[in-house]
């Protein structure tokens, strides 16, 4: 296991590990890391999404591709969805944060409605609809979510066909003053359904992220007879909803990242802190530990001869 991957596994150990804490579900992240350092894809390179677009990943970031990014998503307590590509992550992970990137073929999704949202009312069904979520988070044993408000209202770039919203979340019950984890949402719409680049990251940290997650989107392209002006209305599938279903119902639907930094943010704020410059010192500290113990082995066995 490399520096970097070591480095990661130590972060998320230590934030999941107090939620699980045994060794079985250890074992599980470090072997899904491990699988992932082996198709770890750096940029700068040019990442496809199934036969639809292309990523150009820039220098500093990696991509972690399927099946490998959908067993660290499990790993983490989150069900993957068939649209899923996989997950981009930073190279030096300063502030905590990694980006998926998904693709739903929910056709050619109109976009006339984008004038007339109104974002009060938006909000509210969001906020209506997490309690259907939590219903099926309830059956899967995992910790409720709520949302808390508006971290960025929804805008939509017409010339590139380009969403993007956000919500502060917090685990249920706690008040909206204390919510702690983003899912900042960027998506790009295409013929045939859109691509989302989602976020997670701490609600202290989204505003200096912004830059990046906008510079990331805007290096994701269709490809040629994908694009949203590749449209044919006479035979292509029209969604049946537009643009504001989609960020507070269809979209919103897909909340288990959201509940998973909700989890993390309001619970484990400290531990967070101390990862970001500890969690290299937790790894070297294992890593030795292990060469010692292999040392001693070999030691023992030599006497033995």
């Amino acid at each position: 296991m490399n520096w970097y991957v070591g480095k990661i596994v130590a972060i998320f150990m230590l934030l999941l590990l107090p939620l699980f804490g045994d060794e079985a579900y250890e074992q599980e992240i470090k072997t899904a890391f491990e699988a992932a350092e082996k198709v770890i894809q750096k940029g700068p390179q040019q990442i496809k999404v199934f036969d639809q677009a292309e990523l150009d990943l820039p220098e500093k970031f990696i991509f972690i591709p399927n099946p490998e990014a959908s067993n660290i998503m499990r790993a983490m307590g989150n069900p993957v969805s068939e649209g899923f590509a996989g997950m981009i992550m930073p190279e030096e992970m300063k502030t905590w944060w990694f980006i998926t990137v998904n693709y739903d073929n929910a056709g050619y999704i109109k976009d006339d409605d984008a004038k007339n949202w109104k974002t009060d009312e938006m909000l509210q069904q969001m906020k209506e609809n997490a309690v259907q979520i939590n219903e099926e988070r309830v059956k899967r044993h995992m910790p409720e979510v709520d949302v808390a408000g508006w971290v960025q209202t929804p805008m939509y770039y017409g010339d590139n066909h380009e969403v993007i919203w956000s919500v502060a979340t917090k685990a249920k019950g706690v008040q909206d003053d204390q919510a702690q984890g983003v899912n900042y949402n960027t998506l790009v719409l295409g013929r045939q359904g859109y691509i989302g680049l989602n976020m997670i990251t701490s609600l202290s940290s989204i505003e200096s992220l912004k830059p990046t997650s906008k510079m990331l989107i805007d290096k994701l392209h269709f490809v040629d007879g994908k694009r949203y002006s590749d449209v044919n209305f006479d035979t292509d599938k029209i969604a049946e909803y537009g643009l504001a279903a989609l960020i507070t119902g269809v979209a919103a639907k897909k909340l288990g990242l959201i509940a998973l930094a909700a989890a993390f943010f309001v619970k484990f704020a400290k531990v967070i802190a101390l990862t970001l410059f500890g969690g290299t010192l937790w790894y070297k500290k294992w890593a030795s530990k292990k060469k010692q113990n292999e040392t001693a082995s070999t030691i023992d066995t030599t006497e033995k001869l």
